[in-house]
């Protein structure tokens, strides 16, 4: 389980949106645009963390799912019963976003789809349940005590030392991937499951420089695929 850390923090769902727009179709543009146009003001980028800021006890399981250790293999009776898991949400946002349900409804729908797709990409949403998802893992990093899942939340973010336009302009600059074929939200779990299990994954207690040029690619990676399958999603509903 989570506990109160958002995955990605504001900077980093944020990016993840502005990779988003800029690979939306025109007929899924103009489809964002005029739900968003039902509360003025509203970007892409805005909503990306409005279910951070909406987040209940109720709704908190939404944000991830736990594999057990050993395997990444999605199984839904056993990691996400009755849907309450990151990848039963998305899938069910992206059946009301597809449906002729209310705009209202709809743009609820959005916001939500635009962060959970975020959040399903940051690997220790998708990590190990004994140490609820990094939270239980202590360590020190910048020269301050700190853990596991605080640290790829925001603090790889933080380190990099750009502001959202400029981090989004150089990941989309760096090569995009291709749309990827397989928009699953089980398939983007499995991936950061596999990610929380590579060699050296969980540090030393001390954090050092290796391991932040080692992840910091790794973490970029993910912001830049989850920029790409959000857009692939939208472009699948809204077109």
């Amino acid at each position: 389980m989570i506990n109160s850390a958002f995955a990605w923090g504001t900077h980093g769902h944020q990016v993840i949106a502005g990779i988003a727009e800029a690979q939306l179709t025109n007929n899924a543009r103009a489809e964002v645009d005029r739900l968003l146009a039902l509360e003025p003001g509203q970007t892409i980028q805005s909503i990306s963390t409005w279910a951070d800021e909406h987040r209940t006890p109720g709704t908190g399981h939404w944000h991830y799912v736990n594999f057990p250790r050993g395997t990444c293999t999605y199984d839904p009776q056993r990691d996400c019963l009755g849907g309450k898991c990151v990848v039963g949400v998305i899938e069910r946002e992206m059946k009301i976003l597809e449906s002729g349900a209310p705009d209202e409804v709809r743009l609820k729908a959005l916001k939500n789809l635009v962060h959970f797709v975020g959040d399903v990409h940051q690997p220790l949403h998708a990590g190990y349940l004994d140490d609820r998802g990094g939270n239980k893992f202590q360590l020190q990093v910048f020269m301050r005590s700190s853990n596991l899942h605080a640290l790829w939340d925001s603090g790889l973010i933080k380190n990099l030392n750009e502001d959202t336009d400029a981090l989004t302009v150089r990941l989309l600059a760096s090569g995009r991937p291709s749309m990827l074929s397989d928009l699953k939200g089980s398939t983007a779990a499995e991936e950061s499951c596999k990610i929380v299990g590579m060699p050296g994954f969980y540090p030393e207690r001390k954090v050092n420089a290796e391991y932040i040029k080692e992840f910091t690619p790794v973490l970029e990676q993910r912001l830049l695929i989850a920029g790409a399958r959000l857009a692939g999603l939208l472009n699948q509903a809204l077109n």
